[in-house]
């Protein structure tokens, strides 16, 4: 049987202006390049190192 997939909730919340250009490469990596916009990732520890990359510009969420 197919196992499922979590997924995580991943909103935008602040803005990359001032930020390291790392920190910019990051949030569009994320598929995050404008604020509040919203994407759902799969769970990974690749996808977790990033958004720990940028803690402090988004906001996650469980979505399942």
């Amino acid at each position: 049987m197919a196992e499922k997939k979590t997924t995580l909730k991943v909103t935008q919340i602040g803005s990359p202006i001032g930020r390291r250009g790392d920190q910019r490469a990051t949030l569009i990596g994320l598929g995050l390049n404008k604020m509040h916009r919203t994407r759902e990732l799969e769970d990974t520890p690749a996808i977790r190192g990033m958004i720990n990359k940028v803690h402090h510009l988004v906001r996650i969420d469980d979505a399942g």
